[in-house]
């Protein structure tokens, strides 16, 4: 009989949950509001909005799709937008008038945008004006027929919205020029909607609710079809592993990963509203200064982020000099968590980094470390409630303790499939399992370590080398502030080990860092080749982007 890993919890955590507790997010949304009222929902910019409030605008949106746009359940409707008041109300609207929602991240290109809108025949698309230029350029090429523009202040009283709308768009120039013919505004879609009746639909768990897009295992772009019931499930599986720790009603989270994003979007989103948490809303991340100014001004008691989130703020001296005191929970995932970044985040701030672990095609949750750790292990945790994992070997064997393989998953909250794309929905799901793609080990009480990816191991005269286990040890160095490792082809050795480097101290050298490799590394695992770099290239939440430095790698090679 074949073994499957089973789940290891704390007493208090349940090994299982109930995915259908609620019939759909709209149901979880709707008792959130019943049960937190008057509570601030969402704040940006110093502006909050209540649960009420946020009741009321995605009503009034809802009865406008419905009604003015005359959207049925099941079309597809594509947010194009940072973290703005306006981004809830859009989604929950969405959601409340059964519209399946395609997050789109509004710092793609033409080729990325117009790809994106074709494979999911979104017809309706609510894009933040700073974007709209991009749009403008391909939307001919789509089935998109209805758009609605917002400005970053469209929520705000009506002195700080013109204040704020003037200023970004004729002080700041950062609104580009567009022609959106037929467009209509985010504003008067919502008076448009006041006026109108909302007529909620019927909506099943097994209904899809997003089509989150993902590069996958493959790289290729596809949209993971995330049902009603998947999303709630990994709410139920958060719930388990965190409320313990949290408080109904009571929590700040601070929600600096992009909301189009499905870590942000199912932990921060639908988990907190569902236990009436307020979202601290930020913009733009990539401002270091303007997040620390925000957080200084806010009793947070919750956050989220990645590793290289992280590492920004415990190397800004503002954010030393915090109060962490309210601060009870942080989660990590989207990337490794390094060490020496764990380690100076409780120095700094007394908390632990809980280090999780996810894919967008479960919803995304996975796996996560208990909330009474007291100590940073490296690992991603253990399995959450209701899911079960194997780890296979290269010939299709499950691995003993200890042993690496690709891990497999199974649980409520695994996708229906892709897309119009039955084919990579074969390739990576059999049975209800899905192909992760990623290289774990598991000890014996249950703990998961993330090797490396599959697609990402380095082959040098035969041996495997895992970028992972480089960049770990590179990060401990003193003058090391950045690392990426890749791999690129070798006549000698099949393929070499080339280390990318962002200084912390500019008095680092080449030969101090193969000093400190040679010293701790296995020769063939030591990189041929380094480079330092101002800056590493990242995606929209922080991951470094290896396609990126290979690219980079072989231009440069080329060019010799």
């Amino acid at each position: 009989m074949e073994k499957i890993w089973l789940n290891r919890y704390p007493d208090d955590v349940p090994a299982e949950i109930n995915p259908d507790h609620y019939t759909s997010l709209v149901e979880l949304f709707s008792k959130a509001v019943e049960r937190f009222t008057d509570k601030p929902a969402f704040k940006n910019m110093g502006h909050s909005i209540s649960y009420r409030q946020l009741e009321q605008y995605s009503r009034d949106f809802a009865a406008y799709l419905q009604q003015d746009l005359a959207l049925k359940k099941g079309e597809r409707l594509a947010i194009m937008m940072p973290n703005l008041l306006q981004y809830p109300v859009v989604l929950f609207a969405a959601l409340r008038a059964g519209l399946i929602v395609v997050n789109i991240n509004p710092l793609y290109t033409e080729r990325e945008l117009e790809k994106q809108l074709k494979d999911c025949g979104a017809t309706t698309l609510i894009v933040l004006a700073n974007f709209a230029h991009t749009l403008q350029k391909v939307i001919t090429h789509t089935n998109v027929k209805h758009i609605v523009v917002t400005d970053i202040g469209d929520l705000f009283p009506p002195l700080k919205r013109l204040a704020i709308n003037f200023t970004v768009r004729y002080v700041k120039k950062l609104v580009p020029p567009y022609h959106l013919t037929g467009s209509v505004s985010f504003l008067s879609a919502l008076q448009k909607g006041r006026k109108l009746i909302f007529s909620a639909p019927t909506i099943q768990r097994n209904d899809i609710a997003l089509l989150q897009y993902t590069g996958g295992t493959t790289g290729i772009s596809k949209g993971a079809m995330l049902t009603h019931r998947n999303l709630l499930a990994n709410i139920e599986q958060a719930k388990a592993n965190f409320m313990p720790r949290l408080r109904i009603g009571e929590e700040i989270i601070v929600t600096a990963l992009p909301l189009y994003h499905i870590f942000a979007l199912m932990v921060n989103c639908l988990f907190f509203v569902e236990i009436g948490a307020c979202n601290l809303l930020i913009t733009n991340p990539r401002d270091i200064k303007g997040l620390v100014s925000t957080l200084a001004k806010n009793r947070f008691t919750a956050l989220t982020g990645v590793n290289t989130l992280f590492n920004a703020l415990i190397n800004n001296d503002d954010f030393n000099k915090l109060n962490f005191s309210s601060l009870h929970i942080v989660v990590g995932g989207g990337m490794p968590l390094q060490q020496p970044v764990a380690d100076n985040w409780h120095r700094i701030t007394g908390t632990y980094l809980l280090e999780g672990y996810g894919l967008t095609e479960c919803s995304p949750l996975v796996a996560v470390n208990p909330y009474d750790l007291d100590a940073y292990n490296g690992s991603i945790g253990l399995p959450v409630a209701s899911t079960d994992i194997r780890i296979i070997n290269e010939e299709k064997k499950i691995v003993g303790f200890d042993e690496p393989g690709e891990l497999w998953v199974k649980g409520p909250q695994v996708m229906k499939g892709y897309w119009n794309n039955p084919q990579a929905t074969e390739e990576i799901m059999v049975d209800g399992w899905l192909f992760t793609g990623d290289i774990v080990t598991m000890d014996q009480q249950g703990f998961i370590r993330i090797v490396d990816r599959k697609k990402d191991m380095i082959i040098v005269s035969g041996f495997n080398v895992y970028p992972k286990e480089i960049e770990d040890l590179v990060i401990t160095h003193p003058k090391v502030l950045e690392v990426a490792v890749i791999g690129i082809p070798s006549i000698h050795s099949g393929e070499q080990v080339k280390l990318y480097i962002v200084k912390k101290d500019p008095s680092l050298t080449e030969q101090d860092v193969r000093e400190f490799c040679r010293n701790n590394l296995t020769g063939y695992k030591v990189p041929k080749l380094i480079e330092f770099m101002p800056k590493l290239p990242k995606s929209n939440v922080g991951k470094i982007l290896r396609r990126e430095l290979r690219e980079h790698a072989l231009t440069q090679r080329s060019s010799n």
